[in-house]
């Protein structure tokens, strides 16, 4: 039996609106936001968000949690935090027989939705407990290795301002994360319903519109869209075009960059613009699609210089000078 690719698209057009919709009677505004988690979670990748207090970061991925028929798991990140508090440990108990055992607890990182509140106010050491996670979706204690449920998915949020008593992400973990999310702050207009919703004691209510099986037949259909050879080989001039130490990089990028993404930065920007031409009603990938993905999927492995820093140098103008100045390939 012949599939109907069409048929295909437009659903899962219409179960993302109806996500997107339900995460929206909680959440005031912030659609680009909400599209950027729902698209990691669809491209079986990690996000990280960063705001300021208030704009809630938190509150999108509780609601997402409870609008897919999903385990949720909320951890706060603090400086005295252990990574056994996060992926659980052995401890001695009575089999019932009046023998002591070891047995493994499992911790909160045995779930399907995992909110890292406040990454960066762990410890390296702590921080470092979730990078087998997020990459093999395992977790690994003494000498066993312990398989985690599909769909896995991690949302860290983190404040850009507050610095006392935080521990800046190393490069690996960044380049874990699918994309790095900046939320803006509301328009005067949300703010006015934001205060309409939180002042007048009613809270509306969130339900379950997909399954964990729906997700995973989402992703299916997303990592089979098919890519063009001339579209992937933009998307890796524009990755390739964060080096300063490469030839034909901006005089930008020489100037301010010190290291550039690796190859996970190409990972992300093809399964981003896959996902996203599926939000767009298309079953092909366009240089449109790449370029849309390539600010949130390399911003946070397009790591600046000194002097970079020093100019208060944003690493979105980098990447959109880089953009601004890869030509298409040629089809």
């Amino acid at each position: 039996m012949e599939r109907d690719i069409a048929k295909d698209v437009e659903t899962f057009q219409a179960k993302i609106a109806t996500l997107r919709n339900e995460i929206g009677r909680m959440i005031v505004g912030q659609r680009e936001v909400i599209d950027g988690v729902i698209l990691c979670l669809l491209a079986d990748g990690q996000v990280l968000l960063e705001g300021v207090p208030g704009l809630g970061k938190t509150m999108l991925v509780r609601t997402l949690s409870e609008a897919i028929d999903c385990k949720f798991s909320r951890v706060q990140f603090t400086p005295d935090m252990m990574p056994s508090d996060i992926l659980g440990s052995n401890m001695i108990v009575d089999d019932g027989a009046g023998n002591k055992v070891f047995e493994f607890q499992k911790g909160p990182i045995f779930t399907n939705i995992l909110l890292a509140d406040e990454i960066n106010r762990a410890t390296p050491k702590t921080q470092s407990a979730l990078l087998e996670a997020m990459q093999e979706k395992s977790v690994t204690v003494g000498n066993t290795t312990y398989q985690l449920d599909a769909p896995f998915f991690v949302m860290a949020t983190q404040n850009p301002l507050d610095m006392e008593g935080t521990y800046p992400l190393p490069e690996a973990q960044l380049d874990r994360f699918l994309f790095k999310i900046n939320v803006p702050f509301p328009k005067k207009e949300e703010l006015h319903e934001i205060l309409n919703r939180t002042t007048a004691g009613k809270s509306p209510k969130v339900g379950v519109v997909m399954t964990k099986e729906e997700i995973l037949s989402l992703r299916t259909l997303a990592a089979e869209v098919p890519i063009a050879p001339h579209v992937q080989d933009y998307a890796l001039k524009i990755m390739l075009g964060t080096h300063p130490e490469l030839e034909g990089a901006t005089k930008m990028v020489k100037q301010y960059v010190r290291v550039g993404s690796g190859p996970r930065g190409a990972q992300a920007v093809i399964k981003a613009a896959k996902i996203h031409a599926i939000f767009d009603g298309r079953f092909n990938v366009s240089n449109d699609d790449i370029r849309f993905a390539a600010i949130p999927a390399l911003r946070h492995r397009t790591i600046l210089s000194f002097e970079g820093e020093a100019e208060n140098i944003q690493t979105d103008d980098i990447i959109k000078d880089i953009i601004k100045n890869t030509k298409e390939t040629a089809n």
